[in-house]
This record gives C-alpha cells, structure tokens and sequence, in this order.
C-alpha cells in the first residue's frame, strides 16, 4: 500500500480492483479481481465473502495491487496464479504452455466414449489433455511429446503432481520422431491458427501464449497432415485419434483423415455448436 492511502476492507478493495480491470477491457473483471484477491490473501476463492468485511493489511494490499496491474495489462490470470482448471482438476501452467480451455473438454468426452489401455498425446503442453485421460482410465498408461523441452517439463510436473508419474512417459520430440510403439488412442491439439489469423487473436492469447502452440506458420493445417501422414504406422487396429481443430476447419482435417485410411471420420461440435474434434479410426 502507497504511503498515506487509507487501508480498505476487502470488499471496498475487490470494487475498486473491478471497475479498473473493466476500464482496460478485460472480459471478466469481476471475477478476475476475486479470483487475484484470493490469491493474493492466499485462501481458496469460495472464502473471499468471509473476508469481505476485513481491512486488508499492507501486506496483501500491495500484492493485490501488483497482481491488478498485471491483469490490467492483459497478462492471464492463469500466469499470475500460476494454474487453471480443467476438468475438475488443478494443472500449473506458465507462459511455456497453451493454456487449458474449456472447449478441449469436448475432445475428453470424445476420448473416453471407448476405453483404451495406451495414449499418445502429440503437442502435450502443460500435460491437461493426457494427465485428464489417465486420472479418469485409471488401468492406462500413455506417452506426451512435445518439441518444447519447457512443456515436456511443465506437464511432467503436471503428471506428478496428480500422482500419474508411474503411467506417463513425456518425451521431447517433433511429433511421432521419437515415438515408439502402438496405441490405442492417438489425442493432439496442434497448433491450428492460421499465420495471416494471428492478428485478429485476443490480446492476452497473442502476447502471452507460446507462438509455436498458437500457429504453423502457414495455414493453420501443416500439423494435421504431419500428423495423418504418419499416424496410421502408430495406430492398433481399430485404435482411434481424436484432434482439436479451429471453428472452420472441420471439412479439411475430415478430408485428410479419409485420405489417411481412417474410417468412421467424425466431426465434433462444441457446446456453442461449432466444430472442434475430428476423430477417425484405423481399421486393416
């Protein structure tokens, strides 16, 4: 807290913090002044109305400050408290990773609708997708890769913090290089922006987010055909891949699936009823 400003409660320090992250444009500033006091307080979100009342002490004044300034600049909250929630659980993320979104949720879904004994997660980032598949199939094992030796550490952390170091093997390759074996599932979601899209992105995501996670640097599909090229060779007969894509690439990445030789292509809305998964399975 600045020299002679007087101390507030909580709940006086929570407005203030709202109305400056509505003046600089963030999408959520309620929330996201809540969620930055919590953290700042050091206590779980759910209990910041029992501390409403309360002055602040100096201490966490001048944390929350710092953290509201950070946000006001559009850094995510996720790198300020250095976590976010996907599917129920908690994953540490950094600005090393893509930051787990709600959507990929739908590619979950999607993956645990038929068992599997082995998973390969190709782009595994902060580990969400691959840590989620085996806190839920409980009998698998599986493998991450990631060019990214920062996310291969990231979501190595992310497996031993959800006590799956055991079943997960992360590896730093450049998609299947360094990947041995077969599967039965195949999971990716691979950098899918276009480069000449890369403008129009949100603010937080281009500044924030790992380029390399964001876009190919072409059209947004060189990681799909990487990927369908050599999948086939890394499939068990009648083992199933399943890849988030963008909004408008569904009838492409469908298309170099069938070309691939994968049958029962699919192509999966999210809850706002635009595409994002395209599965496929290999058959003899």
């Amino acid at each position: 807290m600045t020299s002679g400003q007087m101390a507030q409660t909580a709940a006086q320090a929570m407005v203030t913090a709202t109305h400056r992250l509505r003046a600089a444009g963030v999408a959520d500033p309620a929330r996201d002044a809540r969620v930055l006091l919590a953290h700042a307080a050091q206590i779980e979100a759910s209990r910041v109305t029992l501390i409403a009342p309360e002055e602040l002490s100096d201490e966490i004044a001048d944390r929350y400050e710092q953290l509201i300034a950070l946000r006001a600049v559009r850094v995510p909250v996720s790198h300020l408290i250095g976590e976010r929630q996907f599917y129920g659980r908690r994953f540490n993320v950094s600005g090393d990773v893509l930051d787990p979104r709600p959507e990929t949720e739908i590619l979950i879904e999607a993956a645990l609708a038929v068992p599997f004994k082995r998973v390969l997660d190709l782009g595994v980032g902060s580990g969400c997708i691959l840590v989620t598949l085996l806190a839920e199939q409980e009998q698998a094992t599986g493998v991450g890769v990631d060019l990214s030796e920062a996310a291969c550490l990231q979501a190595s952390a992310n497996a031993l913090l959800h006590q799956l170091g055991a079943r997960v093997d992360i590896l730093r390759s450049d998609w299947f290089s360094d990947v041995e074996g077969q599967f039965d599932l195949i999971v990716s979601n691979p950098p899918y922006i276009a480069l000449d899209e890369m403008d129009g992105l949100d603010e937080e995501v281009r500044r924030y987010e790992p380029e390399m996670a964001l876009t190919d640097g072409a059209d947004g599909l060189d990681a799909y055909r990487r990927i369908t090229a050599h999948a086939p060779m890394y499939l068990k007969p009648d083992g199933r891949i399943l890849v988030e894509i963008g909004p408008t690439q569904g009838q492409s990445v469908a298309a170099l699936f069938l070309a691939a030789g994968f049958c029962d292509v699919q192509v999966i809305p999210d809850l706002d009823g635009r595409d994002r998964v395209v599965c496929g399975k290999r058959v003899d």
